[in-house]
């Protein structure tokens, strides 16, 4: 083989390792940017003050001292709209798509999860409010949103939202809409949400 066939030769053969490097880097960097979109998405709520992750809303016993000072405000009813996005091969909803409440009511309103895939997931929603000035108001007590949960394929669940809206809500807030994005991560698999020992009495369901 002449030299010039040679050197083209191992010219090629050294781009094509240069290009599978660079392919392989590309590939790391892709799955590694997936894994990182909840972080971001976390961080990016939390500026813009969408997300109810805060460290005040995950303190339930605060929250649960709120209402046991609290009165129910019954001159006022305020509807709350549930919404749900699934992120995706999964079911994701509400059992019902609206409630009525009494401000220092405490309600209780189900989500429903199953898992379409042929694998475990894990996975957690993050929640966001409409208007956002409700967010300050929603108190939960209990909420699937505070962790990461496991769900085996093809396995269902449902889990609970506890809640109150704070009697300082804004008169002239009449309808929060509480919408939920559920996000498949990585992580340990926590405990399942229990039903809280504090007597709930469930908000009416509009007609």
């Amino acid at each position: 083989m002449p030299l010039s066939a040679i050197a083209r030769a191992k010219t090629l053969v050294a781009d094509n390792r240069r290009m599978v490097g660079k392919l392989v880097v590309v590939t790391v960097l892709m799955f590694g940017f997936g894994y990182a979109l909840v972080p971001i998405y976390r961080t990016i709520c939390e500026a813009l003050g969408v997300n109810v992750l805060a460290r005040a809303e995950l303190q339930g016993s605060d929250a649960a001292a709120a209402i046991a000072n609290s009165q129910v405000d019954l001159a006022r009813t305020v509807t709350i709209e549930f919404d749900a996005n699934a992120r995706g091969p999964w079911d994701f909803k509400p059992a019902q798509a609206r409630v009525d409440v009494h401000p220092g009511e405490l309600a209780t309103v189900m989500y429903e999860f199953r898992n379409r895939q042929n694998r475990t997931m894990v996975a957690q929603a993050f929640p966001s409010y409409a208007p956002s000035v409700a967010m300050a108001h929603f108190k939960k007590l209990e909420c699937f949103c505070f962790t990461e949960h496991v769900l085996k394929p093809g396995e269902s669940k449902q889990w609970p939202v506890v809640f109150v809206i704070d009697r300082k809500l804004p008169k002239d807030i009449r309808t929060i809409t509480l919408s939920y994005t559920f996000f498949e991560v990585g992580g340990k698999t926590p405990a399942e949400p229990s039903a809280l020992a504090v007597p709930a009495r469930t908000g009416k369901v509009a007609s």
